[in-house]
């Protein structure tokens, strides 16, 4: 289910899109495919997720292949190039990307995969980590219909997912086939406006920020005539930041062996180095992460697709406008060692007009200021603990008009960026545990002033995630550890013209597991050994004022899945 922003330069635009979604029929009534993806792995450790599928319009449509069942063994781009579908010419009303992967049974770490195109990343997920004896398979999709001014002339790209086979006892290769959809548009189902162009940053790769490398720039000349700019960004925690909700405050952290910084992150937008927007970083936890098998055969929310945030730049449109370079700059706040990021700049040109001007004429983004309260400590020994408190709330403004073929626009967005982590840490000579109960928000509202006609958008995001572990030494060696997380996404989002609601969405999509895990000790350190006790569920819910629903619960005990109940909470009234 695509939940990101659409574009809405103008109020004449957005009255456009209500108009032609009033007519639209809600995706209970299309005849194309279902939103349910089928579950045929009841019973088993498969993978699986509640996640819908996207909805797909009921027109002509082809299928182009970049890749098909390309392994992924090492660490090399797989090259693929790009033809556009003669069958299917523009302007399409959906352009869809789907990935099907698998994995050999036996040993592998979970793997960063990402597929770039014309410069520009397409999908940027991590892989499950192998069962030991039954490939494993999972399916994931992208809606890319904003990007389609991407696909209208043949392209080059390439897939990477490093992987090491027949080193360190790791014997699962990957394999992964990629594909884009494209539908026609008819009069029931229009071509959306989609960006004129879209620019990668960096171009054709991902950037690794950390504290020697804080910021990804790119450095455009873009066209005289933008009308609305956005930056999808997708920042990837790595390497010893994993979790970097575990982090501690660097003065006590390297006495137990944590990452520092605090558990304070967040994602920074510049333009030529004066603020121009903030997103959250969700708390994505990996196949691997905490306790493997915490997820299985449930992964983390969004694990297998990391879904990028959406910053909104149409402030900047006249700057952007003026012929002149302008770089786009990315930090993560508090970056330790590392964060992979890739962001792509999406650009909607005035199509009346070959030049416009604006300015901006409020900006009060400003660099975060968190608060710290730790009363944290270890003695020589690595014994001790306490608590620490990592708080952040920012509250700004960025207005700016541009000067169009229908009239001066002006955008202002009204932002509201709240987070909070409250960690215990233990530490004795024979345990180990940390306990975070975690939330960030994002509160923001964007409103376009079109002559004497205006619009809103109202989005409220929130990432909460609770989260525990605790380790215990055994007499024979072995570590116990008993994991408990429920990890969050929600969004909703009000369309308002003139003040009165035109339309409105939410998303739910929870993830709670626990399990108790064995680490047996080993020649490198400690193997994975048997667990118990394990359970979870996921429950992804989205609703909308068209009437759609979609709602799937799945629930698994001890590493199977044996529930899947469908539209439970369409039924609530």
């Amino acid at each position: 289910m695509d939940t990101s922003p659409i574009p809405h330069p103008s109020p004449r635009a957005v009255l456009f899109a209500v108009l032609a979604a009033a007519i639209a029929l809600p995706l209970s009534a299309q005849k194309s495919a279902s939103i349910f993806p089928p579950i045929t792995t009841t019973g088993t450790s498969l993978e699986v997720t509640a996640d819908p599928l996207l909805p797909r319009p009921n027109t002509k449509h082809c299928e182009v292949t970049l890749l098909t069942n390309q392994a992924f063994a090492d660490f090399n781009n797989k090259n693929f190039s790009y033809t556009p579908p003669a069958d299917c010419p523009g302007p399409w009303s959906k352009v869809i990307f789907t990935g099907d992967f698998s994995i050999q049974p036996g040993v592998q770490f979970d793997r960063t995969g990402q597929v770039f195109f014309g410069g520009v990343n397409l999908y940027f997920g991590t892989t499950a980590e192998p069962l030991q004896n039954q490939t494993d398979t999972w399916h994931v999709e992208r809606d890319l219909t904003d990007y389609r001014s991407l696909f209208k002339t043949p392209q080059s790209g390439f897939a990477i997912l490093g992987n090491i086979v027949g080193a360190d006892g790791l014997t699962s290769t990957i394999f992964g086939t990629f594909k884009l959809e494209f539908f026609q548009s008819d009069f029931v189902n229009p071509a959306p406006r989609a960006a004129d162009l879209v620019l990668g940053l960096p171009n054709n790769n991902s950037a690794q920020l950390n504290a020697s490398t804080p910021e990804l720039t790119q450095t455009f000349t873009l066209p005289t005539n933008v009308e609305a700019a956005y930056l999808d960004v997708t920042a990837q925690s790595q390497n010893d930041e994993e979790q970097w909700f575990f982090c501690l405050p660097s003065s006590v952290a390297s006495d137990v062996g944590l990452c520092g910084n605090t558990a304070f992150r967040e994602v920074n937008v510049s333009i030529d180095g004066k603020p121009a927007g903030v997103a959250p970083v969700y708390p994505w936890i990996y196949t691997g992460g905490v306790d493997p098998g915490l997820w299985i055969p449930i992964p983390g929310v969004q694990t297998l697709n990391l879904l990028p945030y959406r910053v909104d730049l149409t402030p900047f449109a006249g700057v952007l406008s003026d012929g002149q370079q302008h770089t786009v700059g990315v930090t993560i706040f508090n970056a330790f060692q590392f964060f992979d990021t890739v962001a792509s700049l999406l650009v909607y040109e005035d199509h009346g007009s070959k030049h416009v001007t604006g300015a901006v004429t409020e900006d009060t983004l400003a660099t975060p200021n968190p608060s710290v309260v730790s009363n944290v400590s270890f003695n020589s020994g690595g014994i001790g603990g306490g608590t620490a408190t990592v708080t952040s709330a920012q509250k700004f403004a960025i207005s700016g008009y541009v000067n169009t073929s229908h009239g001066r626009v002006t955008t202002t967005i009204d932002g509201n960026v709240n987070f909070s982590n409250v960690q215990t840490v233990t530490s004795t000579a024979t345990t180990f545990g940390q306990a975070v109960v975690q939330t960030s928000t994002v509160d923001q509202k964007t409103t376009t002033q079109d002559g004497v006609l205006f619009s809103s958008k109202e989005s409220n995001f929130s990432f909460p995630i609770t989260i525990s572990y605790l380790e215990t030494l055994e007499t024979n060696g072995d570590i116990q550890q008993i994991s408990t997380s429920d990890q969050k996404f929600q969004q909703t989002q009000t369309d308002s013209i003139e003040g009165l609601p035109a339309f409105n969405s939410s998303v739910s999509n929870e993830v709670t597991s626990g399990d108790t895990a064995t680490f047996v000790p080993s020649p490198t350190g400690f193997s994975l050994g048997p667990n118990s006790n394990q359970s979870s569920q996921q429950t992804f819910v989205f609703k909308d004022s068209l009437g759609n629903c979609y709602s799937r619960q799945l629930k698994a005990a001890n590493n199977v899945l044996n529930t899947v109940t469908d539209g439970a909470a369409c039924h609530q009234h």
